[in-house]
């Protein structure tokens, strides 16, 4: 039986190229899970792998697509059977093995997590690796010692699938959230999220330096790295910590120590590709029984496989909002 698959090639001059392709089952990658892909997610590692950067995929061709959800077909592992509903995330499927973007795909079954009740496919790639990562810092803040008492929790990268979502998270579970964002278009929809308020990029970066800061943050989300951790890290509140997710803005940061000697800062960072299958768990069932995904709504875009290439460089361009979720049933 045959699917379709958008496939990534390097052309002899270097370039990158995608496009659909039908392929045979032979062509599934290695694995003892087969799934029937239903939906997949569009992220900014995705648009690397789309695009040639980052160095992420080492192989071609190759089948982009760092999360999916959708249903098993077949297994050679007992934990899953036919008819199962699963979503994968990490795990570096979609880098260096063949990914989401396909009507079908066979994994480890390692790699897999069972999708809670309460969600359909769809749900999932509404939430994504995206989501998870946001549960995942929420769940670290708590456990370093953060409580709704303890003042503003910021939240940079706010526009994004990351940033958004933990704006809705937070502001579920009672948390005053503040959206740092470049992009002003979408303050209202973050507002509806339930930032407390916006604080603009320009206006944040344009405050002067100083080796220690007023203290504001109770906590800190932060997508971005680069100059805004920095400067976010001498605005931390004592005892306050921040969950380092993302680098969009650069991989450097530049600091000093008084934060952490005369603050007690703590700086934790997040990595949702290699999470342990209990931490996964716990994250997708706290997802489950929180995320509202009817406000989340409007902030979900679709679009066909055939779409992705130019999704991508929409994406690395920091021209997406929310989600982009990519349907393959």
């Amino acid at each position: 039986m045959t699917y379709q698959a958008l496939v990534t090639t390097c052309e002899e001059d270097g370039s990158i190229s995608s496009r659909v392709e039908t392929l045979s089952e032979d062509r599934l990658p290695d694995g003892d899970v087969t799934v029937d892909v239903e939906w997949a997610g569009l992220n900014y590692k995705d648009g690397l792998c789309l695009t040639g950067g980052g160095g992420l995929v080492r192989a071609y061709p190759h089948v982009a697509g760092i999360d999916f959800a959708g249903t098993v077909r077949d297994s050679l592992d007992h934990r899953y059977k036919r008819g199962d509903r699963v979503v994968l995330t990490g795990w570096r499927v979609g880098e260096t093995h063949w990914g989401g973007y396909s009507q079908r795909t066979r994994v480890k079954a390692d790699w897999l997590v069972p999708l809670p009740n309460r969600l359909s496919t769809r749900d999932a790639m509404t939430v994504g690796t995206a989501g998870l990562t946001a549960m995942l810092a929420i769940g670290r803040l708590e456990t370093l010692g953060l409580n709704t008492e303890g003042g503003e929790v910021l939240v940079t990268g706010a526009a994004g699938g990351v940033g958004s979502i933990a704006i809705a998270l937070l502001a579920r579970f009672g948390y005053q959230a503040v959206a740092l964002s470049g992009r002003s278009e979408h303050s209202e929809a973050l507002k509806k999220l339930g930032a407390a308020a916006i604080v603009a990029r320009e206006e944040f970066l344009a405050q002067s330096d100083k080796p220690l800061e007023p203290a504001r943050w109770a906590a800190v989300i932060d997508n971005v790295g680069g100059k805004i951790l920095g400067k976010i890290l001498r605005q931390v509140k004592y005892g306050g910590a921040i969950a380092a997710v993302g680098n969009a803005a650069g991989i450097n940061l530049e600091t000093n120590v008084l934060p952490f000697i005369l603050r007690g800062v703590t700086l934790s960072g997040i990595d949702s590709v290699m999470q342990p299958y209990a931490a996964r768990i716990a994250a997708w069932d706290r997802i489950a029984e929180n995320f509202d995904l009817a406000a989340y709504g409007g902030l979900v875009e679709e679009v066909g496989l055939a779409e992705l290439p130019e999704a991508a460089n929409r994406i690395l361009a920091g021209q997406v909002r929310g989600r982009v979720i990519v349907p393959l049933a």
